[in-house]
């Protein structure tokens, strides 16, 4: 029933958006195999139907890095709202990391603060830029060049205007967005302004700025600064193991092919398939007090060796 509908006149037709209308991604069922697998599309290549598997492991200099969590969600679900849950779960089993490295698809602001107040948890991750029409361009005035005096519940523009009105914070609808303070101003200030059409295209000609509280812009502006220093970008590079760890799930142990239906099923196979590539790795370490061996080299670093090709000096050394 969820591709054909029947019209008027009582007749069976099929369902397009524009006769009938289609489910939302959520509910809509893309397998004959599976009714709870769901359609996924990331960026303009990615495409697959089943769920979404959340690999977090150590990152130690010494020893193996382990698989210390697997979460199994719909592919419908952001990465963000992930995140909450794997925390509980490291908590409860006392794995809970310091600073817990991310990719930029979970660091929601809102998380990033939650982390920090309910488990002591430093999310590292980039954080989204701006998303105003200006900031994008490059052109006009952003959020970021107004003022915002949040003791006065003020906000004043680049040219010297002061708000007229402060309402909020508005919840949003998104469970991984902050709430908005919304600013604005008048006609009677923007559209007198020489410089209006370089802020705001609005047909009424007055300006809302919005942003999300103190306490959350304050993380913000902090979490976007140190995202530019040497120090953030030396720590943050280390994350780049894991996308080896989700390779050796995908194409050494095959997790993107489920044996089982349905996602509770499905996530045990994610969770044996990580028991199995920590109990490789374990049992790979050499015996108590002696010295971990050099990691081999692989067969395209020597390929580059064997052609005199400069290595980038991103890559892990690695001695034969």
């Amino acid at each position: 029933m969820q591709n054909y509908y029947r019209d008027a006149a009582g007749r069976l037709r099929w369902r397009t958006d524009d006769e009938g209308g289609l489910p939302p991604s959520s509910r809509a069922i893309v397998s004959p195999y599976d009714s709870t697998a769901r359609y996924a599309r990331r960026g303009q290549t990615t495409r697959w139907t089943g769920f979404l598997a959340h690999l977090t492991e150590t990152c130690s200099t010494e020893g193996a890095n382990v698989i210390t969590d697997v979460a199994t969600t719909a592919v419908t679900t952001s990465d963000a709202q992930a995140l909450p849950g794997i925390h509980t779960r490291l908590k409860r089993r006392g794995l809970l990391p310091a600073e817990h490295l991310v990719d930029g698809g979970y660091t929601s602001l809102v998380h990033l603060e939650h982390a920090a107040r309910e488990h002591q948890v430093t999310v590292t991750g980039p954080l989204p830029g701006n998303p105003t029409r200006q900031h994008r361009r490059n052109e006009g005035f952003d959020r970021d060049d107004f003022r915002i005096d949040f003791d006065r519940q003020q906000v004043t523009c680049p040219q010297g205007q002061v708000s007229k009105g402060w309402h909020g914070p508005y919840p949003t609808s998104s469970p991984t967005a902050a709430p908005l303070i919304v600013a604005r101003f008048t006609k009677g200030q923007c559209q007198p302004c020489p410089v209006r059409s370089q802020c705001t295209t609005s047909r009424d000609g007055a300006r809302n700025v919005g942003f999300p509280p103190r306490e959350l812009r304050e993380l913000q502006l902090r979490v976007r600064a140190e995202q530019h220093s040497p120090d953030w970008h030396a720590r943050y590079a280390v994350r780049s193991g894991v996308e080896g760890t989700v390779n050796e799930f995908a194409h050494g142990h095959g997790m993107r092919r489920c044996r089982y239906r349905g996602q509770p099923k499905a996530h045990l196979q994610h969770v044996f398939t990580a028991i199995a590539v920590n109990i490789e790795r374990l049992s790979g370490l050499p015996p108590s007090g002696e010295a971990i061996p050099s990691r081999l080299p692989t067969a395209f670093q020597d390929f580059l060796d064997q052609h005199e090709i400069p290595r980038l000096k991103s890559w892990r050394a690695v001695s034969s």
